[in-house]
């Protein structure tokens, strides 16, 4: 086909014209954006020590190192990288960036002409006393319907949908970090309660030989059915317990398989929890607390914001004129065979259009107040996410600072209940003392181990706690 390049001059023309007055105009309508202040202190009040333990990451490079400097046991590397890749969360989340990228990309495509090509033709006969077949066809490439954006109105609806495809972006970090914490958090719970049971096991052992004893005791008469009784609390309260962390370990597996996405092989699965083994780095905590502007949510309120801010553009452009424009130029003939040869005719069509406001009973007044107000919400949703944020890192590092102290004490704690309880133990034995005060300090070793146990897992799960109000950081 021969196009008439007068005509495309005149088309790249209007084009360029239109982008002129697009680009000029889209800061003229769109309010200027500026980051909010943050509504919180520029440092935490803690007087946590300098000195930490183990393996630890650069507070500077906390946000772009990856997990596994953070995760330093490969069974739960193995387990998290299972869910990165079967948990249904994050297939969700996947799918929404996903559906969000093609909303952009078709609001993105509006701003651009659509240039589109057909071809026709016509056969008719007309009835009358000397009938005449007449037959036309045509050719015809040409702009359809495209807006001239003069008031920045397309660029801004792009904007605010491309806001939103980043924010969506954004919660997925979020919940790949939230993902690692609650992986890591679920593992070690499963390996404490493993401990417990452990202990509850131990525990009903050696109260089951007591109360052997015991038994042949009253039966040869030297001791009192009350000493039986009293042996008898502490087996049925271990058994108790047994029955008690059989079912927190199978609801263990369950969740750590939920979070997964699949079924975790046994071999994955802990053993019990270690305290000489160091499943997790320590985490610094003497950074300013501007490091909270680089967590995933308070991105993705950030850019709800801006999303906001571009609507306001979109909102104001509705006051202004809009101006569209079809246009086409071709050929027609009367024969298909002489349609691009020389028999052919030129033809084009120019068809402006100008759309101006007058009177819309207050909408358009109504639609910028509620643009308006919805950038003040989405202020405010920014300014609580980074005061939540501040609030969830005090509130990690307030344990931080007495955890290591009080797993220490608790540490003392158990060996001197052991201690008690041997002693004791002895002087019953010995016929010194009596039962009740040997089963009462065989109880409190008990309880002081199940709590050493809880507080280990604290201690642990404190760390990837903050690891992940801290922002988590990059793959």
């Amino acid at each position: 086909m021969v196009i008439d390049m007068q005509y495309l001059n005149k088309l790249k023309l209007i084009i360029a014209t239109g982008c002129t007055f697009y680009f000029s105009a889209c800061t003229m309508l769109a309010p200027e954006y500026k980051r909010p202040l943050s509504p919180i202190p520029s440092e935490w009040n803690n007087d946590i020590s300098k000195k930490q333990n183990g393996s630890s990451i650069d507070g500077n490079n906390v946000f772009t190192m990856p997990w596994k400097e953070v995760v330093l046991d490969e069974k739960i590397q193995h387990v998290i990288e299972i869910a990165f890749k079967q948990s249904r969360s994050l297939r969700e989340a996947v799918a929404n960036i996903e559906s969000a990228k093609a909303t952009y990309n078709v609001q993105n495509a509006s701003e651009f002409p659509t240039i589109s090509a057909g071809l026709s033709g016509n056969r008719g006969k007309t009835q009358s006393s000397s009938p005449l077949i007449t037959q036309t066809y045509s050719a015809t490439v040409g702009v359809s319907s495209y807006e001239l954006d003069l008031f920045g109105k397309a660029h801004n609806l792009s904007t605010a949908e491309y806001e939103k495809y980043l924010s969506l972006q954004e919660n997925q970090r979020s919940l790949r970090i939230t993902l690692v914490s609650e992986i890591v958090t679920a593992w070690l719970t499963l390996a404490s309660d493993k401990n417990m049971l452990e202990l509850s096991q131990s525990t009903e052992i050696s109260a089951k030989k007591t109360l052997d004893l015991m038994q042949r005791k009253v039966d040869l008469g030297v001791s009192s059915a009350l000493d039986l009784y009293q042996a008898q609390t502490l087996y049925y309260q271990a058994q108790a317990d047994i029955a008690k962390y059989k079912t927190k370990v199978e609801q263990d597996k369950n969740a750590l398989n939920l979070l997964a996405g699949e079924i975790i092989d046994d071999k994955w699965l802990p053993e019990g929890l270690n305290e000489n083994k160091k499943y997790l780095a320590q985490v610094p905590t003497n950074m300013s607390s501007s490091v909270l502007l680089n967590r995933p949510d308070i991105l993705s309120a950030e850019h709800n914001l801006k999303s906001a801010n571009a609507n306001i553009g979109v909102a104001r452009a509705a006051y202004f004129p809009s101006i569209s424009i079809t246009a086409d130029k071709g050929l027609v003939s009367a024969a298909l065979s002489h349609l691009f040869s020389g028999g052919a005719t030129s033809v084009w069509s120019f068809v402006p259009n100008l759309t101006l406001p007058i009177f819309d009973f207050g909408a358009k007044k109504s639609n910028l107040d509620y643009t308006k107000s919805q950038k003040d919400y989405y202020i405010a949703a920014y300014e609580l996410a980074i005061q939540t944020a501040f609030k969830e890192v005090a509130d990690a590092l307030a344990r931080r600072q007495t955890i290591e102290d009080q797993l220490d004490a608790q540490n003392k704690l158990v060996q001197a209940s052991k201690n008690s309880y041997t002693i004791s133990n002895l002087r019953y034995k010995s016929g010194i003392d009596t039962y009740l005060n040997a089963l009462i300090a065989q109880r409190t070793f008990y309880a002081a181990q199940q709590t050493l146990i809880s507080v280990q897992l604290e201690e642990m799960t404190n760390r990837i706690t903050l690891y992940r109000v801290l922002g988590g950081g990059e793959e």
